[in-house]
């Protein structure tokens, strides 16, 4: 008979050093024995998910959720995984984790930011003040919040958590590059500027990153620093979009007004909330 937690010990340390591959593989190899185990699922699902494995990821949540766990933690991390695969299931998990464990700030984070993206701001933000109330050294915690402040346009206090959530989590460039994208919006050029080219900087494998840090450089007169983001998105790994490049490089070229006209009033906004209502 399979040791589940020993197995399970040993499957979060490899994940805990990015070793996803070898994570799948001890859980899969586990649930050959224990093919209804929900802790044996859900943690499968979180490393196929890593590693890009989509199908066999939502395949491993919804055998989870199938065994009725009521463990909250379980349930926000099973409950997440169906949001992300946009399955209509995953309100009703995220809210059970949530009146299951309403001390459980995992709990709080996944169903608020689950609300906010749904656009039920009053109700996620309760959900996730509850959450930094929990966990007040949490990062995501002050992320998502941040997230769903900027989601109902309250790009002040957005920017606010956000800058929590770098402090307590420096190396966090995706809510750096948030950060950057919100007080663009809000017309901090300059910080703006500050927050997208560092986020940029260690966001090599994304050129729309770049292409938005040099636009910001570009528009608060930095050009040195526009042209060095800009030349990293001929080394990104990820495809890029042909006719926005040569916009992009088109404004560079043509000076700080038509980068700031781009950025402001055609990019920015759109992608903002783009990446603002992509699950975490």
């Amino acid at each position: 008979m399979t040791d589940v937690a020993a197995v399970l010990d040993r499957a979060l340390s490899l994940g805990e050093a990015g070793l996803w591959d070898e994570m799948a593989a001890e859980l899969a190899g586990a649930l050959e024995d224990e093919p209804d185990d929900a802790y044996l699922l859900c943690w499968l699902g979180v490393a196929e998910r890593e590693v890009g494995n989509d199908g066999a990821a939502y395949e491993a949540f919804r055998r989870c959720v199938a065994q009725d766990p009521a463990d909250p933690h379980l349930l926000a991390l099973a409950g997440a995984g169906l949001a992300a695969f946009d399955d209509p299931d995953a309100e009703r998990v995220l809210r059970a984790a949530a009146l299951t464990g309403p001390d459980v700030a995992l709990a709080r984070i996944q169903y608020g930011a689950y609300l906010a993206r749904a656009g039920l701001h009053t109700e996620a933000l309760e959900h996730l003040r509850e959450a930094v109330r929990l966990a007040p050294d949490d990062p995501v915690a002050y992320g998502e919040l941040g997230t769903a402040l900027a989601l109902m346009g309250d790009l002040g206090a957005a920017a606010a958590a956000m800058e929590e959530a770098i402090v307590l989590a420096p190396d966090d460039s995706w809510t750096r590059f948030l950060l950057g994208l919100v007080r663009i919006e809000d017309r901090d050029l300059e910080g703006g500027a500050e927050a997208l080219l560092a986020a940029a900087a260690d966001r090599i494998e994304d050129p729309e990153a770049q292409m938005l840090a040099a636009l910001a450089a570009s528009s608060a007169g930095w050009d040195d620093r526009a042209e060095e983001a800009f030349a990293r998105v001929a080394h990104s790994p990820e495809p890029l979009d042909p006719a926005l490049h040569a916009e992009v490089d088109a404004a560079i070229t043509a000076g700080s007004d038509a980068a700031r006209a781009l950025l402001l009033e055609d990019l920015v906004p759109s992608v903002l909330r783009e990446r603002l209502i992509q699950p975490i």
